[in-house]
């Protein structure tokens, strides 16, 4: 009896002006996923950020405008599912996921039939924290979805995470582009539709480079916006059910 196919993973990475660090991180997800392709997606970047990526081996779309963390995903979700990959792995083009770390994930969807799987930094792997108001929005955002998704998450802003085949087509459909829509929004939209939401404990790096999207100064902003975008994607309506059948 001939041994089934190989799952085709796609990391999908997307970068605005990480010319500083994309090449590297794709070379280290090379190192540590020899198997999987890589598809930079250039989120309308002004400076060398593909040039890099693409001497580093990368495949790379190149959006002619920034849409955003979530606009850039939407782009790679849908070359996943147009070119049949079975899993999907979201890694920031920062250095801050850990691509060593890839095959946890991918255990864990195993393991528990899960649709989607996130890299959480606080489910006891490593000595990430947070502080002040970013910390109280972080709670409040994994207890309420934590009911949602009808599992214990602890990280539900994590950019670190796979996708398997149900949720490839849905975020290639449907992937929300507003502010913290990829990670809030996205996992609404994953329960409501049947998703099957897991975590597993991961560490995370400081940034290998370029600025943090969120210093500590605007912490009180980002609790405040968080709270607003949980509200959003709440009042959603509900995506109809999709079916686990070919799912990893």
């Amino acid at each position: 009896m001939p041994n089934p196919s190989p799952r085709r993973v796609l990391v999908v990475m997307p970068a605005w002006n990480e010319e500083q660090t994309v090449g590297a991180t794709v070379l280290e997800v090379r190192r540590c996923a020899p198997d999987a392709s890589i598809l930079v997606v250039n989120d309308g970047s002004t400076d060398r950020t593909s040039e890099a990526a693409r001497q580093a081996g990368a495949m790379v779309v190149d959006l002619p405008i920034n849409l955003g963390v979530g606009g850039a995903l939407r782009t790679g979700y849908r070359f996943a599912l147009r070119h049949g990959h079975d899993v999907a792995i979201q890694v920031d083009a920062d250095g801050q996921h850990d691509p060593a770390q890839i095959g946890r994930l991918l255990a864990t969807m195993d393991d528990e039939g899960a649709d989607i799987v996130i890299g959480s930094r606080f489910a006891g792997a490593g000595d990430y924290e947070v502080h002040g108001p970013r910390q109280w929005a972080m709670k409040l955002l994994s207890t309420v979805l934590s009911r949602v998704t009808r599992t214990r998450l602890t990280d539900t802003t994590s950019g670190f995470k796979a996708c398997g085949p149900a949720a490839i087509a849905l975020f290639a459909a449907d992937y929300p582009a507003e502010y913290l829509g990829d990670t809030v929004e996205s996992l609404v939209v994953a329960a409501r539709a049947g998703l099957r939401v897991r975590q597993v404990a991961v560490t995370m790096r400081e940034r290998a480079g370029g600025r943090p999207s969120h210093r500590p100064f605007r912490a009180a902003v980002f609790l405040g916006r968080a709270i607003l975008a949980l509200l959003i994607a709440l009042s959603r309506p509900a995506t109809a059910p999709i079916t686990h059948e070919g799912t990893a």
